[in-house]
């Protein structure tokens, strides 16, 4: 029996260990990116890893793995942004730049752990491929929203998509390991 959530606190604690080093690196210099800056930076990634499973020549030397990490990254950092505003300077210190990550990450988990429960881990019968397709449409959506205001009529809010992008991309990861 596999142990999702401790999968899940393995990759998440690669993750953050390295939003902590660049944090230390660069401070927190995200803190002026704008939400539609966010969601391109992650855009990026996911259709970059989308060219790594369709192109067999790589120019590059990095895999999947490393632009997931940085999905997730920039998925939380769009979190902290929905819930602290968007500043015009790096205005976070490093302690509180890594206490709002961990906050969002403990709320994503939770959300993780309700929604595995319900649909009873079917992710791990999906393939890498599907999951960065998932990823792409909510990255469409989060476009759709963002150009139309948030105003929305039946739909979750950035939030939940930004949640869900982190949930799909720490399950590819999963699958990733599990598959070496």
């Amino acid at each position: 029996m596999k142990n999702t959530s401790q999968q899940y606190d393995t990759i998440i604690s690669i993750c953050s260990n390295l939003f902590a080093k660049k944090t230390k690196d660069y401070g927190t210099a995200w803190r002026i990116l704008r939400l539609p800056s966010l969601t391109d930076q992650i855009f990026i990634k996911a259709q970059r890893i989308r060219s790594l499973q369709e192109n067999e020549t790589r120019k590059i030397d990095e895999d999947e793995t490393s632009e997931f990490i940085g999905i997730i990254n920039y998925c939380i950092m769009a979190l902290i942004q929905l819930k602290k505003g968007v500043g015009k300077f790096p205005d976070f210190t490093y302690d509180e730049a890594i206490k709002y990550y961990d906050e969002e990450v403990a709320a994503v988990k939770t959300l993780m752990e309700n929604k595995n429960h319900d649909y009873g881990e079917v992710w791990r019968d999906m393939r890498i491929s599907s999951i960065t397709d998932l990823i792409l449409m909510k990255i469409f959506r989060l476009k759709s929203m963002e150009d139309n205001n948030d105003i929305l009529e039946v739909s979750e809010g950035r939030d939940a998509n930004y949640q869900d992008i982190i949930n799909y991309a720490v399950f590819a990861l999963i699958l990733l390991e599990e598959a070496n």
